[in-house]
């Protein structure tokens, strides 16, 4: 709990609103995702942020297969190990995201939007495919497109406002195929030096993040209420694309953010009374 209150004040909230039972293991998913998503905060090369993903790779396996985890001594993966088991949390979509935060490690272009939306299907849209198995197994199961498009909105929307962070290391999330409709490259947008050009990549990605939200949306009007904790993160998405829109350029600077009142408001609002 505390390190998912001190590193995703979102998703932090949203476990609030689930029932008391079902707290503790959602907040083991969220503070696996916080950890590994932040070790290229943590690291100054690749390599050491490689090492610690297959650490995790390893700790999940041995975990989930022979009931161990204890062993390591880290209570984070004492706590995960044992939600996978007794939530019967599928292994795969772990061991994806962690291949999937490989990326975070390094400068590489993202190549196309494609390539984007497959990024947040593996992180964001995957943790809530698991937080919702968590809530409710019998439900879950039909949950995959809306989770896809509520992930993909929430992801984009974190990604755009982490925006000054990651130029200020060389590192770009952008599609290149996004970047080359606007009319500048990767290079021209991280240092800055075209801001026309950066507002109009900064616009279509807001675009291509409410398309996804408007989807969510839409698809959650059938969402069964003990699912819906695990989509109020997401539900931000919307308050978050405007004040980035607000922002226009100065986005590449200053990380854009909604009062903590107007989180709160969001997520009371659509815990008790949904998407319809």
């Amino acid at each position: 709990m505390a390190v998912t209150r001190a590193a995703d004040r979102d998703r932090y909230l949203s476990v609030l609103y689930a029932p008391e039972e079902k707290r503790g293991a959602l907040f083991a998913l969220y503070a696996f995702n916080s950890e590994i998503a932040g070790i290229r905060d943590r690291v100054s090369e690749p390599l050491p942020g490689a090492v610690r993903l297959q650490f995790w790779r390893d700790a999940l396996a041995m975990g989930v297969s022979h009931g161990g985890g204890e062993a390591e001594g880290a209570p984070l993966v004492i706590a995960l190990t044992q939600t996978i088991r007794e939530h019967g949390l599928p292994l795969d979509p772990f061991l994806n995201m962690l291949d999937a935060r490989e990326f975070d490690l390094y400068d590489d272009p993202m190549p196309s939007r494609n390539d984007l939306e497959g990024y947040c299907g593996e992180t964001a849209s995957a943790l809530i495919q698991l937080a919702s198995l968590v809530l409710d197994p019998a439900a879950a199961r039909g949950v995959a497109e809306i989770a896809g498009h509520a992930g993909c909105a929430q992801a984009i929307a974190g990604l755009l406002r982490l925006l000054p962070i990651h130029r200020r290391r060389g590192q770009c999330y952008v599609p290149a195929d996004v970047m080359a409709a606007a009319g500048i490259d990767r290079e021209a947008f991280l240092s800055g030096r075209d801001g026309s050009g950066a507002e109009r990549v900064i616009a279509a990605m807001v675009a291509l993040g409410r398309d996804h939200a408007a989807r969510f949306e839409t698809l959650a009007r059938d969402l069964v209420p003990a699912l819906r904790p695990a989509f109020l993160p997401a539900g931000l998405a919307p308050a978050y694309f405007g004040r980035l829109e607000g922002k226009g350029v100065r986005a590449l600077d200053e990380v854009a953010e909604i009062p903590a009142w107007r989180r709160h408001w969001i997520m009371f609002r659509r815990a008790t009374s949904g998407w319809g």
